[in-house]
């Protein structure tokens, strides 16, 4: 396994979409691309699957250095109600330009941290967006919690809106790994978070782990996941820590880079955290995430109908994704668009009247194609060029490019198809790769994606 390490452990995208945004055609793309792509799909779906929104709420108390998001740190609560007004006047917008009451599939609130808003100013928030949509039947109401400030209030309204999921930042329970990184939350605050959870009804409940963080060592990782055993959350998420200071500045430039583990201790620190949630009876599904078997994208992986996006692993597919607030990014399957990235930029071009999205990507027939491929990769493992709607001109180029990872038996290339093998899942981005036609045409110069493994 290490010299596999060593071999494809390279820069590589996520792939939470494709293309992926620093392969973005952004000279062609124009905001009112955007709607018209938007409008198109909304009336292809809108009435048989619903939609999705994301919402970025940015703020947070205190720098975690290993974050790799858009967020604002401050201790003034203050800017909660103008920040939401903003979101709710995006909102509005964008019900202007649909052509129907939209029917809201998934809601999840992402950050920064949002229950950095209290209770009273998140209600306000969801309970409008509500009154002017239908829910759709077997939606899903999702957000990201702070075990140190969530708290019962925040949960029994967040409930009492349709919310059912939750998930907790964890990272490792270590104090000198929570200290390096700025996080530190006791055992105790993550039981009682999760405790109160699932005494008020939250019927998921995920706890999000990360693998590669400085002074990570593979006792402290083994303690982690003893302490999660405990709490038995529904889904594990088990995160490669990214680590791009170049790309995120001061926050990730908070410890010296020889703190890291190598390449090889990263991964052994997956492969142990990998058994031992099997162990522990969670199933693999897609990458980076782990679920027990009653949990819903268990199942969704089971039936095929697990999907990905901006959002990441999601039980049920949305043809739009609508993203609220700064930094979020829109996805109309035919097209992206995201908002400006800062606060003040965003807020200015809302209160003008116009949608904050300053740039983007049209996709072209090929990208739709692709996207699909990587798509059935990320979350199924395999994928087929058989059908004419999935037929790839450059099949032949694909297959020799992945010929090397068929020889170390981490995949099967099939005369119109690959599958990729169990010992090759760690590798599945490298696997995607091959596909990305517009990283292929347009190598980058710098190093702008975190590694593989």
């Amino acid at each position: 396994m290490d010299n596999l390490i060593q071999k494809y452990n390279i820069p590589g995208p996520r792939y939470t979409s494709y293309p992926t945004v620093p392969f973005w055609d952004e000279a062609s793309f124009t905001k009112q691309g955007w709607i018209s792509t938007l409008q198109k799909s909304f009336d292809e779906s809108n009435d048989t699957e619903g939609i999705s929104i994301y919402i970025h709420l940015p703020y947070c108390e205190s720098l975690c250095t290993f974050c790799a998001c858009n967020k604002r740190i401050t201790k003034q609560h203050a800017v909660e109600l103008p920040y939401i007004e903003t979101v709710l006047a995006e909102w509005n917008l964008y019900l202007n330009l649909l052509s129907a009451k939209p029917k809201i599939k998934e809601i999840h609130l992402g950050g920064g941290t949002p229950t950095f808003f209290s209770p009273e100013n998140l209600n306000y928030l969801l309970k409008t967006i509500l009154d002017t949509s239908d829910v759709a039947e077997g939606h899903e109401f999702s957000l990201e919690g702070h075990p140190n400030n969530t708290n019962r209030e925040h949960l029994q309204v967040l409930f009492d809106l349709g919310f059912r999921r939750i998930s907790y930042g964890v990272q490792d329970y270590d104090p000198k790994v929570q200290e390096s990184i700025n996080r530190v939350q006791p055992f105790e605050n993550v039981q009682r978070a999760t405790d109160e959870a699932r005494e008020i009804g939250f019927t998921s409940i995920s706890h999000d782990l990360v693998f590669g963080l400085p002074h990570q060592s593979l006792q402290g990782m083994i303690d982690t996941i003893e302490k999660t055993k405990l709490l038995q959350p529904d889904r594990i998420s088990f995160y490669s820590y990214a680590h791009v200071p170049w790309i995120k500045g001061v926050g990730q430039r908070g410890f010296d880079e020889a703190d890291l583990p190598t390449p090889e201790e990263k991964r052994n620190l997956y492969e142990t955290g990998k058994r031992l949630f099997e162990e522990m009876d969670y199933f693999e599904v897609g990458m980076d995430h782990f679920a027990l078997k009653e949990d819903t994208m268990y199942q969704s992986m089971k039936k095929n109908e697990l999907h990905r996006n901006f959002m990441g692993y999601s039980s049920s597919k949305t043809q739009v994704m609508i993203g609220l607030g700064v930094s979020s990014i829109s996805d109309s399957w035919y097209s992206f668009g995201q908002n400006e990235k800062t606060v003040e930029a965003y807020e200015k071009t809302i209160r003008s009247g116009e949608l904050s999205v300053f740039k983007g990507h049209i996709l072209t027939q090929e990208d739709l194609v692709m996207r699909r491929h990587i798509l059935n990769l990320m979350c199924n493992l395999s994928t087929s060029w058989k059908e004419e709607e999935m037929h790839i001109e450059n099949s032949e180029e694909i297959k020799a490019m992945l010929v090397g990872m068929e020889e170390d038996g981490l995949i099967q290339i099939l005369e119109d198809g690959l599958i990729v093998n169990e010992a090759g899942r760690p590798f599945v981005r490298n696997v995607c790769m091959a596909f990305d036609k517009r990283m292929i045409v347009n190598q980058p110069e710098t190093r702008i994606f975190s590694m593989t493994i």
